[in-house]
């Protein structure tokens, strides 16, 4: 088995907005102006192998000590996009689900109480000094969350080679990219549309209120901004017959149309479809 440094760390999805730089106050505006102008930049597993890496050591470490000050980096209609990866922040947040999704003892033996009070202390300092931060990433494992699927079309789709797909690409497995980017306005306006068509056929439920958190989160966040939604890892544990054939957006936005319509029939076949499609990809994560 290799180093941490250069295993692959597969099974993340995540959903990530891209800001134009014009967004970003001084000096950081400068700094990521500055680093778009780097011939190698790091992807998203580099990310993944240095967080894997902090988890090696006696005790682990679950939240780097600094802020990352590397990002994600796209071009759209020529304006410089700029997604910051905010790993610390990231870590303290997904130690906060860790405790609501892990049986104690599970993650007593990954991460001792001790270590754990002494974050969640550092994280409960830094908010008091940072009261709006809110990350420009978030990420799913084993799965592609359905509320992340009705910010997109099956138009926006993108699927092949990083060279086949506009703009850059995170590889996977052989180089394979599957991934879906639309404008924040786009993205806005498909949650509103959603939640209005879920609150008048199903009133309440656990779907609503995720699309109603997906909402409140791209509000944070500047109008003209990019939204992608990246397979990531995933594409590693996929046959590839399956991620070809994988239109989850189209899915979800065929089974909204028809609840619109008020065709239950339809409305439930893609739901069941996209249902199947994912508890198989994570079922995976209990396979020997």
């Amino acid at each position: 088995m290799g180093s941490a440094s250069s295993v692959t760390v597969p099974y993340a999805a995540y959903l990530r907005v891209y800001e134009p730089l014009g967004a970003f106050p001084e000096p950081e505006r400068t700094h990521w102006e500055r680093y778009a102008r780097r011939t190698t930049l790091p992807c998203a597993q580099d990310e993944l192998r240095r967080s894997l890496a902090d988890l090696l050591p006696t005790p682990p470490v679950p939240v780097p000590v600094h802020e990352s000050g590397d990002a994600f980096v796209t071009f759209q209609d020529g304006v410089l996009c700029v997604c910051p990866w905010r790993t610390r922040l990231r870590g303290w947040l997904a130690l906060e689900e860790l405790s609501e999704s892990l049986p104690a003892p599970v993650l007593d033996a990954a991460l001792p109480p001790v270590v754990r009070r002494q974050a969640e202390a550092d994280y409960e300092r830094w908010q008091e000094r940072n009261p709006d931060a809110r990350p420009w990433i978030r990420t799913a494992t084993w799965q592609v969350p359905l509320r992340w699927f009705v910010l997109f079309s099956d138009e926006e789709r993108e699927y092949g080679k990083p060279g086949e797909c506009a703009g850059e690409g995170e590889p996977g497995r052989d180089g394979l990219v599957l991934r879906y980017r639309t404008p924040m306005v786009q993205a806005r306006r498909r949650v509103a549309r959603g939640l209005r068509t879920l609150k008048d056929a199903i009133d309440e439920g656990p779907l609503i209120d995720g699309l109603v958190d997906v909402g409140r989160w791209l509000e944070e966040f500047h109008p003209r901004s990019l939204v992608e939604l990246d397979y990531g890892g995933l594409v590693h544990m996929v046959p590839e017959a399956q991620l070809a054939g994988d239109h989850s957006a189209g899915d979800t936005a065929e089974g909204l149309a028809a609840l619109r319509a008020g065709d239950g029939v339809r409305a439930g076949r893609a739901y069941e479809r996209l249902t199947e499609r994912w508890s198989a990809v994570r079922n995976r994560q209990y396979a020997n």
